[in-house]
């Protein structure tokens, strides 16, 4: 504590002796005319947030701590001067109200002119000079982890501070043993730095030590949580090196009790009474008894150096040594996820133009559900590029990765890349693609693993609960990795819960050529497994796929084929079962034979459907049910279609109107229904005779209750809800042997007459109890509006356009200032 009680005191004095030496006159150097310029240039527009000035003054400081232990290599007497290789963070304020942040490393310094080259030249880069001298030597010091290479990483001080003082002390070598402490010292707004001797002489031992004082306005920076949460975001694994962060906390102590005995005695009057020695006893048992019952305590200040990066980066550990705790560890912590990875994937390699990196792949164990209000307008937020430890940014743009991969989370850490100037973007975008690739490409092989591990099934079950439907959206957007995600797409079938497209293939029966599916969205596979369209392939042992899901459909028609084998749509026309071929010419001459038989019953049927179906033919899908109404190959089936009302804008498109009218009815030849309506139009008398018209109503109501019954089974609209119903009611009407022409009693109480009252206009209110929607619920503003001194109230004014903005704005997604009246049915 008293350590630190000397550092602040030295803090202090040190700011106050830097200005009394500026003051003295301290010999004034011009920065060159366009350097200042550019320098300001610099200072207010380079970077696009002031956070990053820590990110930057670390690295140099890291830089500093690594030059020195490259040096050390082979001059071990720059180690002289101080022990330790670290960055400590120190913020406080005085009680004349400045605030300062100090920032210290104990790395190579600077001497004089370095400190006049370095900072005081624009875009002078110590770093990069060293770099050059190192590949130009024998040594191995250009392995080092070496960030700065624009020189324009100390102006960012000046993005927080008013003035910037930078004292340094270089480190000892041959050619300079005795090397002297000096400050170079500028302002925001000035023209001109200062560089001259430290009068304190050598405080540092070593290194470099920056002294912000802090603007008005940044007195946020002050705050050890602040400062923390930026050290974790940019910094935490840029450097080996420690960084320790000075915090103070006050806590409440017990007092000993040599230290209450010698208050006690302080506080006993100078003039001893004389007591009873009785009474005298009786009260030390008390007292004794008090003391043991309350204890006294006091409050004091701790100062505390906290360690921010005592973690190594988990990326450069080898994966065999990191535990699944440390790794989940890791991801909740980076990506603020509560919740454990579903997997990872660690690995490292090369971009493939040279750059060579090290990453670690999440998959994350639940989907946010904003990522299914628009899949297709996703980007990906998650991917924390860095280069050399150092936080780039997240943001790659909107194409960083398809947009089924877009939930990903990533950490990439590359050895070197092309950042433009603030190190805030890249330069290139070629190293993006290369990576885009990369994260698919491992991504795919994480999924891959997770869907054939056999000892995880719960790992397995997991992956297909969550990103089944993500498989489906990817084999649909990504053509390049189609075949890769249409493998993990698991469906339901008529036989089991779920399979995949390979084991289907696997399990097909001989001579099957089609991939059978049924289609119909919103519905649950056990529906979709009673329907009519796949009863005789049940029937026979053929697996059909049951797609009940929104994106289904439009998987297997962009999947196409799978194995070259097509996908056939069981709700449409002309189903083959696969083993027609092997007797062709018998199973002519039977549908020859079927079709001569139903003839009249078929020509019946296709005059009396006209405008509705296009065909009536004899099925070879059908068992029990008596007809079924099915698509033609180039038709709509119904569950396109309703795919298509909800995408379709309004007004007229004829192709779609003409493909939905593409419906053929097929009739079950051995349902006693069909043969005994076959009989029946047999009995009509001929064209020739005079007609049954009696007989034919009856016949033509029975048809159109059957067609009308076969749309709505099959999926698709009746053409009048209203005639099918008034049918069905006299159908119903003589199975109960009630009269057909039985008026129903309409008798009902009018309304009461025309009001005379004229209402007034003030009144608004209304009963609302009956309103089932909330306003809330649909992005509207509820209440009424509050009104100022001679503002003419919205609902008197214009009810009906107030009304028409809001609900434009809850479509849009907009929300007003004004408050709103609640809506109920008649307003909606």
């Amino acid at each position: 504590m008293r350590v630190v009680s000397a550092l602040l005191l030295s803090l202090t004095l040190f700011t106050t002796s830097l200005l009394a030496l500026a003051a003295d006159g301290a010999q004034k150097q011009e920065y060159q005319s366009d350097v200042a310029r550019l320098r300001k240039i610099v200072i207010n527009s380079l970077y696009s947030h002031r956070d990053v000035f820590l990110r930057e003054l670390i690295s140099n400081a890291n830089d500093a701590l690594e030059k020195l232990r490259i040096t050390s290599l082979t001059d071990k007497q720059v180690l002289g001067g101080a022990d330790d290789l670290n960055i400590t963070i120190v913020a406080h304020k005085n009680e004349d109200g400045t605030a300062k942040l100090v920032i210290r490393d104990t790395g190579i310094g600077m001497t004089p002119e370095e400190l006049t080259k370095n900072l005081g030249t624009l875009a002078k880069s110590g770093t990069s000079e060293f770099l050059a001298k190192a590949e130009g030597s024998t040594d191995t010091s250009n392995t080092g982890n070496l960030i700065g290479a624009f020189g324009l990483g100390f102006y960012s001080s000046f993005l927080i501070a008013d003035k910037v003082y930078v004292t340094s002390l270089a480190a000892k070598t041959a050619k300079n043993p005795n090397p002297s402490q000096y400050v170079f010292s500028s302002s925001a707004e000035d023209s001109t730095f200062e560089v001259y001797p430290d009068e304190r002489g050598n405080t540092l031992g070593r290194g470099t030590e920056i002294t912000m004082v802090l603007k008005n306005d940044a007195l946020e920076y002050l705050d050890p949580v602040t400062i923390t949460e930026l050290v974790n975001k940019h910094s935490s694994f840029s450097t080996t090196f420690p960084i320790y962060l000075f915090t103070q906390r006050t806590e409440e102590i017990e007092v000993e009790a040599e230290d209450a005995e010698t208050e006690a005695e302080e506080q006993e009057p100078a003039d001893e009474l004389e007591i009873d020695e009785e009474e005298a006893l009786v009260e030390d048992v008390e007292e004794e008894k008090e003391v043991e019952q309350k204890k006294e305590t006091k409050t004091v200040t701790v100062d505390k150096w906290v360690h921010l990066n005592s973690q190594p980066p988990i990326w450069m550990r080898d994966p065999k040594t990191i535990t699944d705790d440390e790794y989940t560890q890791f991801y909740q912590a980076t990506f603020k996820d509560h919740q454990k990875p579903l997997a990872w994937h660690h690995f490292s390699g090369d971009s493939g133009s040279g750059t060579a990196f090290r990453a670690i792949l999440f998959i994350p164990s639940h989907l946010d559900d904003k990522y299914w209000q628009n899949p297709l307008q996703s980007a990906a937020k998650d991917i924390r590029l860095m280069v050399k430890r150092v936080f780039i940014t997240s943001d790659l743009g909107e194409d960083a990765l398809p947009k089924w991969a877009s939930w990903v989370k990533v950490v990439v850490d590359a050895e070197d890349l092309p950042l433009n100037v603030s190190r805030e973007t890249l330069q290139s975008r070629k190293f993006l693609k290369q990576l885009q690739s990369i994260i698919v490409k491992r991504l795919l092989q994480t999924l891959q693993r997770l869907h054939e591990n056999k000892d995880g099934e719960l790992e397995a079950w997991q992956l297909h609960h969550i990103y089944n439907n993500v498989f489906k959206l990817g084999a649909v957007e990504d053509m390049r990795n189609r075949e890769k995600l249409a493998s993990l797409v698991k469906l339901p079938t008529n036989q089991r819960n779920e399979t995949t497209l390979n084991d289907y293939v696997a399990d097909r029966k001989e001579g099957q050529k089609q991939i059978f599916y049924l289609a119909d969205m919103g519905k649950t596979p056990e529906d979709l497994a009673k329907s009519v369209f796949i009863e005789k392939l049940h029937a026979r042992g053929y697996e059909v796929l049951l797609l009940g899901e929104p994106l289904d459909e439009v998987f297997v028609q962009n999947v196409g084929r799978w194995k070259k084998l097509p996908f056939q749509d069981v709700a449409k026309a002309g189903l083959k079962f696969g083993d027609e071929e092997l007797d062709p010419k018998e199973e002519k001459e039977r549908q020859n034979q079927l079709n001569e038989e139903f003839k009249p019953l078929l020509d019946f049927l296709k005059k009396e459907t006209a405008g509705v179906i296009r065909d009536v033919v004899v099925s070879n899908r059908l068992v029990t049910s008596p007809c079924a109404i099915v698509a033609d190959a180039y038709g709509y089936t119904a569950n396109m279609a309703k795919l298509l009302n909800s995408q379709q804008k309004s007004g007229a498109n004829v192709v779609h109107d003409y493909a939905k009218r593409l419906r053929t009815l097929e009739i079950n030849p051995k349902s006693p229904l069909i043969e005994g309506l076959l009989k029946r139009v047999e009995q009509l008398p001929s064209e020739e005779e005079e007609h049954d018209l009696e007989a034919e109503d009856e016949i033509k109501e029975v048809i159109s209750v059957l067609v009308d019954s076969a749309l709505v089974r099959s999926g698709f609209e009746v053409p009048s809800a209203n005639d099918f119903f008034q049918r069905m009611d006299r159908i119903l009407r003589r199975s109960l042997g009630v009269s057909e022409t039985a008026p129903t009693d309409t008798t009902v109480k009018p309304a009461p007459p025309v009001a005379q009252e004229v209402l007034d206009d003030e009144e608004y209110d209304f009963d609302d109890s009956h309103m089932q929607i909330d306003p809330e619920a649909l992005g509207l503003k509820v209440g009424k509006p509050v009104l100022k001194d001679g503002e003419e109230d919205p609902f008197k004014a214009d009810w009906k356009e107030f009304k028409r903005e809001n609900l434009k704005a809850a479509v849009e997604g907009q929300e007003g200032e004004s408050t709103q009246k609640p809506i109920g049915h008649d307003e909606l």
